[in-house]
């Protein structure tokens, strides 16, 4: 069966199976609180209602949010207490809207970006819905600054359980079935079509969109995930909009001060395609690999200095 290009993440790519972490006490107690996130009714609610928001934005209705200065400068206040944040190459940023492709390490990463993009246009995170409301302050955030399409999406941690228990851990059959039963995959075909319809509504109100192409957290700093899913250049090439590569470095691991850096690179520009070809897709996926490695550091080291607030960072954005 072909897949129209109106569906941008249902592809041969996208359909790779994802490579598992291994069965650790981490990874099923992750698995755990995937289970709990999805069974958080108010969790659930502030989705939907995220979700419904950024539809009747992209249809051409009002929002109700903050300034894109305001929402900076709070990030920027809370990241700059804790971190030390070095911007390179900030002049490369277009004026006009764009979709910003960034490697992705973690959970800190869309909150760093939008604490040094500019504040016009504004920029709405694509992102991993469960992980975004997964907790009490960025619940209370999001709500008031607004510019989230929530993705729904099942977890590799939660995908490695229910591969385990299907292949003889029957201590985790139970929370197999639980995840089988409460966790959404957002795969549908009806989902895909209103994603796609959210992110070109914007690009079409003059705004930008962040996602992270990889789909899924970098197991190691300076390294891509490949393969890219093609959902960024599809939606890129139907906009008609211009790719803006972004490395982020250090964001693996955090601990108080640590410098984390925001690379940007030259402006991927191209011409519209309402129904790219997938030749098209591949070429520009290829072009957006090649620009995001030769941003990310060929010798990364991490720094030897003191780990303080080591956990409690990592987990304060997970």
């Amino acid at each position: 069966m072909s897949h129209s290009p109106l569906i941008p993440h249902l592809d041969s790519h996208d359909a790779q199976e994802p490579v598992l972490p291994p069965l650790t006490e981490a990874t099923i107690q992750r698995a755990k609180e995937g289970v709990a996130y999805a069974r958080d009714r108010h969790a659930n609610e502030m989705i939907r209602q995220a979700l419904l928001s950024a539809e009747a934005f992209a249809e051409g209705g009002s929002e109700h949010r903050v300034s894109g200065d305001l929402r900076r400068n709070v990030l920027r206040t809370l990241i700059h207490t804790l971190f030390r944040v070095k911007v390179e190459f900030s002049e490369r940023i277009p004026a006009q809207p764009v979709l910003i492709a960034a490697n992705h390490l973690n959970h800190i990463d869309p909150f760093l970006l939008l604490s040094e993009l500019p504040p016009c246009p504004f920029c709405h995170i694509l992102g991993d819905a469960r992980t975004l409301y997964n907790q009490w302050w960025k619940q209370q955030f999001l709500h008031f600054a607004k510019g989230v399409i929530p993705v729904e999406r099942i977890w590799k941690e939660e995908l490695a359980v229910i591969q385990a228990a299907k292949t003889g851990h029957k201590e985790l059959a139970e929370l197999a079935n639980a995840i089988e039963k409460h966790v959404p995959t957002g795969n549908s075909i009806e989902i895909m079509r209103r994603l796609d319809r959210i992110v070109q509504g914007i690009f079409a109100r003059g705004e930008s969109v962040i996602l992270f192409p990889e789909g899924r957290l970098g197991n190691t700093e300076a390294q891509l995930s490949i393969p890219l899913k093609r959902g960024v250049a599809i939606y890129a090439l139907r906009a008609g909009v211009p790719i803006l590569p972004v490395a982020l470095i250090g964001t693996q691991d955090l601990y108080l001060r640590k410098e984390l850096t925001v690379r940007f690179g030259n402006p991927i520009i191209f011409s519209q395609s309402g129904r790219p070809k997938a030749q098209q897709v591949q070429a520009l996926l290829d072009e957006l690999q090649a620009a995001l490695t030769d941003l990310l550091p060929k010798d990364y080291q991490e720094p030897k200095e003191p780990k303080l607030l080591h956990h409690f960072l990592n987990h304060m954005f997970w």
